[in-house]
């Protein structure tokens, strides 16, 4: 996808901090481990407190709500939960169920060669995706360059209109202005449908900007070929609200998010790593992605700033709720920080309600959302965390509980999951599964 350019200025390496450096280099250690295991979800009802009958009522949640929630969840693929506990900290790719595609198609991706192009061959396969032909497209140098794929070694092609017009659906993973300049082309005159990672895009009224398990018709009903991939970030945070807005109608709402680098594609994910390295071995790390040294810093600047002070970033989150939600006027704030994990964001919501929050409606809202994985027992300290939610499909959502500013309608929850799987390329596939 489309990693807009950061304001670049040299700084002074941070100075030597043993712990932190002991906990990056684990978190980085843990990343390599194989076998990968993952901790399970785990919940703990007790703490919840039952759904009145009257709160049922009056939040409209009956049994047969929850029935076809659960339904949805299944539909969009239930994980299978290995065993395992929170000490085994590394995840491992949660595999779904075959999608529902029967007739095999003939599938092209663009830009294999990065971060989110990788990852959508690697989805395509985990998800059992019907291809009776991969296309593997790329720039000129990386042509003839061989690829593993679920349908074996495959060659990488030099990027051709003509030849992308002979695929069913194409992914782009590239940038905007190659989106801009190919995307349409591709998809004109009954060609394949396109899906597009840039934000070229997404705020185009005549192109749906598509988060599958909240606004998937509108893709279906579209006249357009040509479907828009939403950022990272704004995915990751409307599958936790999309719920709970059904549930009690969400007035406004603040967000803070920490993003891992990943969301500035393989070169920022290879300086955090390399920043780490120098540091530990005396040295000092450079930044040549990221605004500022990464390693032991947080830098509260994602994109480019706007004359209101809110950086790009921020603004897109603001923008792709509304469009996604269908809620045109719904206030957002958000505050964008990078931090030095590698991959997987996290986020911290607070929303104001229309109606009441009843918190165990709210957890059981959560526990039935498709792609949603409720991790929320305090008590044996398990929440959302970057290294559970790494290649992880669902996004993990806890410290749910009432806000305290804005009482019965207020609600503040934790969010984190991985900006490559739900905010790129698994979205991107969902996608095209829901739509053919």
């Amino acid at each position: 996808r489309e990693f807009a350019s950061e304001h670049v200025a040299s700084t002074r390496s941070p100075p030597m901090v043993v712990f932190p450096l002991l906990l990056a280099l684990a978190h980085a250690a843990a990343l390599s481990l194989a076998p990968r295991l993952h901790a399970p979800a785990v919940t703990n009802p007790a703490s919840r407190g039952a759904i009145s009958p009257s709160s049922l009522e009056s939040l409209r949640l009956d049994s047969h709500e929850v029935s076809a929630a659960a339904g949805t969840k299944q539909a969009f693929g239930k994980l299978h939960r290995p065993s395992g506990s929170l000490s085994a900290i590394a995840p491992q790719r949660r595999v779904r169920e075959t999608t529902m595609i029967e007739k095999p198609i003939k599938v092209g991706v663009v830009g294999v060669t990065g971060a989110v192009g990788k990852e959508i061959v690697q989805v395509l396969g985990d998800r059992g995706f019907p291809m009776s032909q991969l296309r593997l497209f790329a720039s000129a140098r990386s042509a003839g360059q061989k690829m593993d794929s679920s349908l074996g070694a495959l060659a990488i092609e030099e990027f051709t209109l003509e030849a992308a017009r002979e695929c069913d659906v194409v992914f782009l993973a590239v940038s905007g202005d190659f989106a801009l300049e190919w995307a349409e082309k591709i998809s004109e005159n009954d060609g394949p449908l396109v899906i597009d990672n840039s934000s070229a895009f997404r705020y185009d009224p005549s192109v749906p900007l598509i988060v599958p398990e909240i606004n998937a018709d509108a893709a279906r009903k579209s006249k357009r070929r040509l479907i828009a991939n939403p950022n990272c970030t704004t995915a990751i945070a409307l599958m936790a609200l999309a719920p709970l807005h059904k549930l009690f109608g969400i007035k406004r709402c603040i967000i803070s998010t920490y993003q891992a680098a990943s969301g500035a594609g393989a070169p920022g994910m290879s300086e955090l790593e390399e920043g780490i390295k120098a540091i530990s071995n005396g040295g000092k790390a450079e930044n040549k992605v990221f605004a500022h040294v990464l390693p032991f810093n947080v830098i509260p600047h994602i994109d480019k700033f706007l004359d209101d002070q809110y950086t790009k970033e921020e603004r897109k989150v603001t923008w792709e709720t509304r469009k996604i939600m269908d809620l045109p006027d719904l206030p957002v704030s958000c505050t964008c920080v990078r931090i030095p994990t590698l991959r997987a964001h996290a986020e911290a919501i607070t929303i104001e309600t229309e109606r009441p929050v009843d918190i165990a409606a709210a957890f059981a809202a959560l526990e039935a959302a498709p792609g949603v994985a409720l991790m929320d027992d305090t008590a044996n300290n398990v929440y959302p965390m970057p290294l559970t939610a790494t290649s992880k499909y669902d996004v993990e959502v806890g410290r749910v509980r009432k806000n305290d500013v804005f009482g019965d309608c207020g609600l503040d929850l934790f969010v984190c999951g991985d900006q490559l799987l739900r905010g790129a390329a698994l979205n991107a596939v969902l996608i095209a599964e829901a739509v053919l």
